[in-house]
Formats: structure tokens, sequence, C-alpha cells
């Protein structure tokens, strides 16, 4: 079956100045069950109306979970999760998309009498992706293996079935109920390679918060001052949450639901509900208030909802206002969609959420509320402005990544979570692996890998706990998946300047980022104001940024492919560093008589060029040099510092160019003082010595002879 499908809702191509990536993709590949067979006995014209039923409920679904189609290779579809932005969730959102398909597809008429069945495949792996042909219907958009894996999947699904490769067993796992097949053998791979069965989506289970609490003391006073007073003065106040995947957001709120309870001896009442990548259920996270609100559990049955929710309203409305709310409420829980029955369901619980306020101070916490659909944003304001109108003691709290596009009202109030002190992280990991069981001494491993990130130690100490190498320490799949969510947000400037940044050494400055990519000096800075404002790059008293944490530039630098990573590379090495060793002066020309070498003045700022050292003989007249790349125009490229390797961490080397420095006129610029002078020629090249691994990028380049 052959078909060429016209999308509408293609993406608008953008301007990407890294035209391509080495992401972590989920790929999903779908085929219709006997279609040679189907199609011998069938007219041409009904052909043609099953591939267009077959093919458009197949895209819809795809749509809807934020799948890109790539390609439709005769009855067969293939899709990418994750081709151009990721949330760190592509395997579970392409699963739930299969397990879609095969509910709407399998034994259904969709044709007359005729009834299609599908094998899904879906497999997690990584690929070089085209960013601007990352939309639906760009053929080629992904290489890679993953690509051929998923099609091999879909050969062994059972028809009707769901197959999952092992990387996307393993990234659902707790949200997908999974049943595990007999390794199955495929063409050219030893050994062979494990299956898993989706079953069907199971509802994430609450995380575990039994450990005692690091540091966080002075937010933690913050927000119960924030809280205490708008329950006190009846003035409700929004307080936003802003950290990173990983910072500790969830188990501050979770500290705070266990540890105030009450505000001047008045018992507090705390609705807390979590934003999940659903996009079907666009109010579940309100949904998830009123369960909570009711006493309620996932899987009750109609008479338990219905008498629980009677008993939580009974107290707050009319006995006839209750018996016509219930119905409503009942189909809100259900199906929390964007319907209008679901949308009035949301009316009726903002409204039991008011009248709950009035009776007893009442805090509602949403984490994850970047993930909030626009209703849901509007279900909150409606709340906090009419609470406000009220003066009622309520305090809303939101939790969400700096990156969020922020809507809150203007007079929240916001508490950022920052990185935990070295000292507190240690604690913390010392405290993970004791209670995994896993030697304490790992900690002073593991301790720079973290960034001062509570999440990024669990995921650590979880993967050493599931088998990873405790010599190596690779990067878990879970802080990988968070961290590229994170770079995503980017648009592609910033994700190609940050990118850059990655791969020219620990301290970035905005000179150095310039060069790696062959911009005009100072083209960079707008890009790393904003990935500063992101919390992505933190700014040195001394100058230059830092990455916020050490998964940010692996994560960064890994997706550059391997031709652009080096050029990246070589043109930052081709520039030498002189703030940090000492360059030496050569002779001109191998016909003069070798003379002692003469060491140049380091650079002590990352602005001033390097002045003369205290006694240094300089020969009248002599030229400033000027560094210029030995080969291309514009501004000469800045060495990097060497990448380390700690922990198994890319890149292990950075290869050495050697860079030479010709003599070139001087630029105009501010007088010099007067050098002594001195005898000996003047000085044509120099030479950087070899070095070690460098810390600091210098603004000029001049140097004295």
């Amino acid at each position: 079956m052959t078909s060429t499908i016209i999308d509408a809702r293609r993406t608008p191509d953008t301007h990407w100045p890294v035209p391509q990536e080495r992401r972590t993709v989920t790929v999903l590949f779908a085929d219709i069950v006997g279609s040679t067979a189907l199609v011998d006995r069938l007219d041409p014209e009904d052909v043609r109306e099953l591939q267009r039923a077959y093919f458009d409920t197949v895209a819809a679904v795809l749509h809807r979970w934020h799948g890109v189609v790539e390609k439709y290779v005769g009855d067969a579809v293939m899709a990418l999760f994750g081709a151009r932005h990721s949330d760190g969730f592509d395997a579970y959102r392409a699963v739930r998309a299969g397990l879609e398909i095969q509910a709407a597809l399998d034994r259904r008429p969709m044709v007359g009498d005729v009834r299609l069945r599908v094998r899904v495949g879906v497999a997690t792996g990584e690929v070089v992706v085209d960013l601007g042909g990352a939309v639906s219907g760009g053929h080629g958009v992904a290489s890679g293996a993953v690509i051929t894996t998923a099609a091999r999947l879909q050969e062994y699904a059972a028809p009707g079935a769901v197959a999952l490769c092992a990387a996307t067993a393993r990234a659902t796992a707790g949200l997908i109920a999974q049943r595990q097949l007999a390794p199955v053998p495929v063409a050219g791979r030893v050994p062979p390679m494990p299956v898993w069965h989706a079953v069907g989506p199971v509802r994430p289970g609450t995380d575990r918060h039994d450990g005692p609490l690091i540091g966080r003391r002075r937010e933690l006073a913050t927000i119960r001052d924030q809280l205490s007073r708008a329950i006190r003065e009846r003035a409700p106040r929004w307080l936003s949450l802003v950290g990173p995947t990983g910072s500790g957001r969830s188990r501050l709120l979770h500290e705070l639901t266990r540890g105030m309870t009450t505000v001047d001896g008045m018992p507090v009442r705390w609705c807390v509900a979590t934003c999940q990548p659903y996009p079907d259920q666009v109010m579940a996270p309100a949904a998830e208030l009123l369960r909570g609100l009711a006493g309620l559990r996932h899987g009750d049955g109609p008479a338990v909802v219905h008498d629980r929710l009677v008993a939580a309203l009974t107290s707050l409305f009319p006995p006839e206002r209750v018996a016509a709310a219930i119905p409503a409420l009942q189909r809100f829980l259900t199906t929390p969609d964007g319907s209008s029955a679901a949308l009035a369901g949301a009316a009726i619980c903002r409204d039991v959420l008011l009248r709950l306020a009035a009776r007893q101070p009442l805090i509602v916490a949403v984490d994850d509320v970047d993930r909030a659909a626009p209703a849901m944003s509007r279900f909150l304001h409606a709340l906090f402005s009419t609470a406000t109108a009220r003066a009622l003691p309520l305090a809303l709290i939101t939790l969400h990544q700096p990156q969020w596009a922020d809507t809150r009202p203007s007079p929240a109030r916001r508490v950022t979570i920052g990185p935990l002190a070295t000292v507190q992280s240690g604690r913390l990991l010392r405290h993970l692996l004791a209670r995994a069981g896993q030697p304490v001494t790992l900690a002073d491993r593991l301790l720079p890998l973290v960034g001062g990130r509570p999440g990024h130690a669990v995921g650590y100490v979880r993967s050493i706990v599931d088998g990873a190498d405790r010599v190596t320490l690779p990067l878990p799949d879970a802080v990988r998946r968070a961290v590229g969510a994170e770079l995503d947000h980017l648009d592609g400037e910033r994700r190609a300047v940050l990118m850059a940044a990655a791969t020219i050494g620990a301290v970035v400055c905005g000179d150095a980022v310039d060069r790696a990519l062959g911009r005009a000096p100072g083209r960079s800075a707008p890009a790393l104001r904003g990935l500063v404002a992101a919390g992505l790059l933190v700014p040195r008293r001394a100058g230059g940024h830092v990455f916020a944490a050490p998964a940010l530039r692996q994560v960064a630098a890994e997706r550059l492919p391997r031709a652009l990573r080096a050029a990246f590379i070589r043109r930052a090495a081709e520039a030498p560093r002189l703030d940090t060793v000492p360059a030496v002066v050569v002779p001109a020309s191998s016909s003069r008589r070798a003379e002692p070498p003469r060491r140049l003045a380091t650079a002590t700022t990352a602005t001033a060029p390097a002045a003369p050292a205290r006694g240094t003989n300089r020969p009248a007249g002599a030229r400033r040099l000027r560094a210029v790349a030995s080969a291309g125009d514009g501004p000469a490229p800045r060495a990097s510092a060497t990448p380390t390797n700690t922990g198994g961490h890319w890149p292990a080397e950075v290869p050495r160019v050697p860079a030479t420095i010709r003599a070139v006129p001087a630029v105009p610029g501010p007088p010099e003082r007067a050098a002594p002078a001195g005898d000996g020629p003047p000085a044509r090249a120099v030479r950087a010595a070899p070095r070690p691994p460098l810390i600091r990028w210098p603004n000029g380049l001049a140097a004295s002879a």
C-alpha cells in the first residue's frame, strides 16, 4: 500500500545555527498485518479509501502525543518522539501512542467490513537529527541504528501488541505496565535482543521522601513566613518555587506539607497536585485536587466516589446544590479533558476550594506547573483572583523550571531553589549511599558530578544500585533525559551557544564562544545572558561563566556531531592561552644564532592585554604582536580548557593543535608604557608550550615582545 499524505501541521522552519544534533529519540514503527493479501482482494478504490482512513487515524494519534511522522513506507508508518524538542517523557508518549493506535484499529471496521490489525515496535536510542527537517513529512530527518531496531521490533510484536526495546522499557518503568518476553534473534546482532510488551499505562507512584531534608533552611523559612502572613492577614499570596529538574523542589514541598500543619493554632488544609505529561487530560491536576479533598483514590468504584463526594460537599453547599453538582464532578473525575462538560466540573471544583478556604486556611500547591495546559493556568488564576477579592486565608504555591514562560500574576513571590552547598551535597550522597547499601567512599567521586542537585545525586546512586560501572560512573539515563529537556527549552541560538561553550572549557567567556562559532566578537553576549536567566550558566566574579551542573555541559557537548565538535575544538585550540602558560619567543629566522628564550608575561585579567614582565628587555621600536589564525579570515579562535574525563565523562581527550602567532602591524589602541630598550631582534613567532588543563580565557590576545 502506498499513499501520499499532506500534513497541514508542519512546524515553521526556524534558524538553527547548529543544524544537526546527536539526540536520544524514541522511534515508533507501525505496520499492518497481512497487508499484501488484503490489497489483493480489494478493489483499488476501496484500497484508496482504506489507506486514507488508516493513515488519518494513526497520524491523529501521533500528533496528539506530540509525535512527528517522518515517513510512510507502503502501509507502515514511522514516527519520531523527541526529534527537535523533548520533555523527558518521549518514550512514555511513544508507548502511549502505540497503545492508542492499537485501541483505535484493532478488530474495528475501517471501511465497510474491513478490519485492520497492526504491529507496533517502539525503540529508544541515539540518532543524528536534521533539526530543520524535524517536522511531519520531513523524510530523512533522523539517522541511526535505533530506526532499524524499531522496525525489527514490530516484526516480533504480536498482532495488536506494542513491543519495546530495553531502553524504552527502562525509560517507561513505573509509568507503563510491561511484560518481558524471551529474547529474539536479530540478523547481524549478538546476543539476541531482549523484548518487552507494553500492557497499559499505570498511575505513577508518589516519590518517597523518607530521608532527612539536607539544607534549604533559608528557603523553608522564607516560604513559611509568606504562607503564615497570607493566612494571618487573610491576604492570598502566590508563591512560585523555581528551580531546574533535580533541584529538590518536590522534596521541599513535601517538607512543607509535613511540617506546616497549623498557623497560630489554626489547622491548615493542604491540597496538592502534580501536572503529569498527559496531553489528553488538560484538567487532570484540578481533578487531582478534588480527589485529595474528598479522600478518593484512583480505582475507586462509582459508589465510593459518589458517597465521598457527598460527604465532602454536604458542609459546603445546600442539599439541592450538592445533588446537582455530584454528577458533574463524577464526569469530571472520569474525563478531565478540555471539553465543556469537564470545564463545568472544574468550575465547581474551584468553588469547592473557595468555600473550603472560607471555613479554614487552605494552601493549594501544584507541582510541575510548567507542564500545565492553558486551561489549567486559567483555573489557577481564577482561583487566586477570586480568593483575593474575598480576602480568604488562601495561599497558592506553584513549582516550575526557570525556563517556563511565566504567567503568574504580578503580586506573586518568587523563591529560587539553588544548588546545595558542597558540604550539603556530600552529606546527601553519603546518606543515599548508606541507605542503598553502597560504599560511602563513592561520595567523593560522585560529588563533582552532581553539581549540587539532589535529583542528580539520587540518579547516580540509583544507577549504581542497578549495576552501573563504578569505575566510569556514566551519566544516568534519568539525569540525561532531564538535562536534555532543559536544553530543549532553548531556541536554536541559545542552544548553539551552550553547545559551543561546552567544548571550550569549564570556564566560558563570550569571546571564546564567538571564536568557536566563528562569529564577530560580542554576538553571543545576548544568548549568554539568556542562559544565565534560564539558570543554565552561572556568572563568576572573576569573569566568565560556568555551567550550573556538570551534566549540562556533558549533554550539551555530546549533542554535537563529531565533525562540528572537532571544528569547535580546533578553532579554540588555534589560539594559544597566554593567561596561564608562559609562551616562548622563538627567533624569526633559523640563520640567526639562537638566543636564550625570553618569556612573555601572562595576562592577569580577562580584558587587559598582557603587559611586559618586570625586567624583560625589549628592543626599541618593537611591534606589538597580535594572535592571528594561521589559516582563514576573521577573529582568531581561542584555545580552550582541556576537558577532563573524571568519572568517564566526555571528552577524554582534546586534540592539541599547535598555533602560530605571526607578527602583524599594530592595531591602534591606548598608549602603552615605554619599555626598556634591549638588544636582540624583534620576535616574529610565538609558540605555545605544552600546558595543563586551562582555567580562564583572556579577552585579548595581544602580547608584547
